[in-house]
């Protein structure tokens, strides 16, 4: 090192001056060109870089941070050139990010953007190259779509090189812009036609690494097929909705089916014959029952069919089997004895076995061995929860075809919808985090592309119709909220519990806060109502909300009205009942202990029946038809609207000849103002995804605006 500082650095500055006589086999200094260059060797999945600054080609020397360092002994040594050095070094800087004396590693698609955008920039010398063109990046990708039994297959094509669809997409989804090919080199993304065609061409990485998508995702997949068979040209056409013949209904039907229905049942038919699952998502009351029984009357493959339904609608699905399509063979799977129902079914003497949720858990294993022609849910909501039992039991079912039949295909949050169409169309929306991360969070976010993309691909397998639209003969529904103000007292013990509430927040309780603001939130609701609610709450304290409730009830009633009365507390309604009396108002109640439901409903519906019909939201919100009521009081507003319009759609449904008023009473200056406003919101975004859907979870920052003061 000594002798290189010498004769490399020492000597020449000297020689400058005065003439050096060199003796003792001190070698020359000799005139040497300086050679940046960047040696690129291979390493697995990549390569590795180093810059190298050198006298001579080949090289007799080389600068680095500790000094210049002979190479090959010391006959020959350079004449260094200090300034030239450092221009050099710079030059490394700004063409390759690099500094001397350093190495790198790149791997992949990191390496080929180096090959392509930044050795360009170099002017000094590579060796290499052969290393290099392993990394080279290459011309455009285009897109080559074939069709094999019904699927189609999408890969991409570079002169003779194939790459598949799935490799391509996974480098664009993880924000890469090159793609490895199959024979050495790398691809750009062809990103002009993903952004065109990505939405339905992402489809690929749901379909479990073959490459080809299952039939449910035709319709998306044709939008950039470069053709689609002919004996698709029928499936394409019904998943875009286009040319749907209605059928003549089949024989041994005893129903006049009304227009809307008679599309209904063909679209359920057609869609069976695609083996694809759909949701028959008609408004309440407007006879999703007999669609169904007219599908599986007019299909015998469609059978033999589990329809699976709420415990308060199974003796329906009987009555109306047996008025409307006689001839299917209908057998209730509940109570003792299941086993012999289930022989029957395997025997072959049985159409239609009908049970309930709790009975699908219970005898999954004996139910999944069966091979139905079709799986039926009624009120379908109840596999909204995709990690419950019942979800998981209704997607063991195996069957020809799945139907959903619900008028609310969302209550709570977009996540249902996965859980839903995981039953109908296995893989549809790939994994659940997947979904939640590119469509469910940011369609619930707002985002306007998500909201688009999901409605969209749920488009096909969804026939929606609003009563306003179809029923012309049914009357019209007005939705009135009533302002209650509360009395002195409950104002006192309402603002009360709100400030201990807040205080409440801060405390040592170890619980989460979104816990301890649901239950903040859960005691003013209450309070909004009655102060009986409460714990320790006085049940013969004064409301101003059933003031207003029995005011009302006694002015209709006086008109010849009929009502029904909801509420998500039975302790409420227990406070409502001795106000009715003392009014001399008649009532029936219908609860989560209530037995004989058929008989209420009868005696209800009958023309000397009660006025007012109390009824719990959770036991009697669905399944049940009440029309004899005109009139429908909601005491306590709930987060979700949708089960607010179950409910009233007891009353407002097919049948009904007057026209219907749903009453919401809301104290004045409390929460339960704010959960309207919030109700509106949500709503909103329900209608853009699925026309009128209850998308209503609540954020963390929404459950806190709840507990402001009105008018902060």
């Amino acid at each position: 090192h000594e002798v290189g500082l010498l004769t490399g650095r020492r000597l020449p500055e000297l020689e400058r001056f005065i003439r050096v006589v060199r003796r003792d086999g001190v070698p020359e200094t000799t005139e040497a060109g300086l050679v940046l260059r960047l040696d690129v060797a291979s390493v697995p999945g990549g390569l590795e870089l180093q810059p190298r600054l050198v006298y001579g080609e080949p090289p007799i020397a080389e600068v680095l941070p500790q000094g210049c360092i002979p190479l090959g002994g010391l006959e020959q040594l350079p004449a260094r050139d200090r300034r030239e050095e450092q221009l050099r070094i710079e030059q490394l800087q700004r063409e390759l990010g690099m500094r001397l004396g350093g190495r790198r590693q790149l791997q992949g698609s990191e390496a080929a953007r180096f090959v392509r955008d930044r050795l360009p920039r170099f002017t000094g010398s590579v060796v290499g190259d052969d290393v290099v063109e392993r990394f080279s990046v290459r011309g455009g990708l285009t897109p080559s779509t074939s069709w094999s039994n019904g699927r189609l297959d999408l890969q991409f094509r570079l002169g003779d090189a194939l790459v598949g669809a799935q490799r391509v997409l996974r480098a664009w989804q993880s924000g890469d812009d090159l793609v490895a090919l199959p024979g050495g080199g790398y691809a750009p993304l062809p990103i002009e036609w993903i952004a065109q065609h990505g939405e339905a061409a992402e489809l690929f990485l749901e379909g479990g690494g073959s490459g080809a998508l299952p039939k449910h995702l035709t319709a998306l997949a044709a939008s950039f097929a470069d053709e689609v068979p002919p004996e698709l040209d029928g499936l394409v056409a019904l998943l875009k909705g286009e040319g749907l013949g209605v059928e003549a209904p089949p024989d041994g039907l005893q129903a006049t089916l009304r227009d809307y229905q008679q599309t209904g049942w063909s679209w359920l038919a057609a869609m069976h014959r695609e083996e694809l699952g759909c949701v028959l998502a008609d408004d309440m009351g407007l006879g999703k029952t007999i669609q169904a029984l007219t599908m599986l009357l007019a299909n015998p493959d469609a059978r033999p069919a589990l329809v699976v339904a709420p415990r308060s609608v199974l003796k329906n699905w009987q009555n109306e089997a047996a008025r409307f399509a006689p001839e299917l063979r209908v057998g209730l799977l509940h109570g003792p004895n299941r086993g012999k129902r289930l022989r029957a079914l395997r025997d072959g003497r049985l159409d239609v076995l009908v049970t309930t949720y709790a009975v699908m858990r219970l005898d999954i294993d004996a139910l999944a061995d069966v091979r139905f022609g079709s799986v039926i849910l009624d009120e379908a909501q109840a596999i909204k929860n995709a990690d419950s039992q019942t979800a998981k039991a209704a997607r063991r079912l195996r069957a020809g075809q799945r139907i959903a039949l619900t008028g609310t295909p969302v209550e709570n949050h977009l996540g249902e919808l996965w859980s839903l169409f995981e039953f109908l169309n296995p893989g549809f929306f790939g994994g659940r985090s997947r979904f939640q991360e590119t469509l469910g969070g940011p369609a619930a976010a707002g985002d306007v592309r998500a909201v688009q993309a999901l409605r969209r691909r749920v488009a096909p397998f969804v026939l929606r119709r609003l009563k306003g639209d179809v029923a012309a003969e049914l009357p019209p529904r007005t939705d009135i909220v009533l302002r209650c103000p509360m009395t002195d007292a409950q104002k006192e013990g309402y603002e009360r519990m709100r400030r201990g509430g807040l205080s409440g927040l801060e405390s040592e309780d170890k619980r989460p806060r979104r816990m301890k603001v649901l239950e903040i939130l859960t005691r003013l609701r209450q309070a909004s109502c009655h102060a009986g609610l409460l714990p320790g709450g006085d049940a013969a304290a004064a409301s101003g909300k059933l003031d207003v409730l029995c005011e009302t009830l006694e002015e209709i009633i006086d008109e010849g009205h009929r009502a029904l009365v909801f509420s998500q507390w039975t302790s409420l309604l227990d406070l409502v009942e001795p106000r009715l009396e003392d009014a001399g108002i008649g009532f029936l109640r219908l609860d989560g202990r209530t037995r004989n439901r058929a008989e209420l409903v009868d005696r209800f519906q009958a023309d000397d029946g009660p006025p007012v019909f109390l009824i719990s939201l959770k036991a009697g919100g669905t399944g049940l038809n009440l029309t004899a009521a005109d009139h429908v009081f909601h005491l306590d507003p709930w987060w979700n609207p949708a089960v607010e319009q179950q409910a009233t759609d007891r009353a407002h449904r097919i049948g009904q000849e007057r026209p219907v008023f749903a009453w919401k009473l809301v104290s004045e200056g409390t929460v339960e103002e704010r959960i309207v406003a919030l109700q509106e919101r949500k709503r909103a975004l329900a209608e853009s995804v699925l026309e009128g859907q209850g998308v209503t979870a609540l954020s963390d920052a929404e459950l806190d605006a709840l507990l402001d003061p009105l008018g902060a």
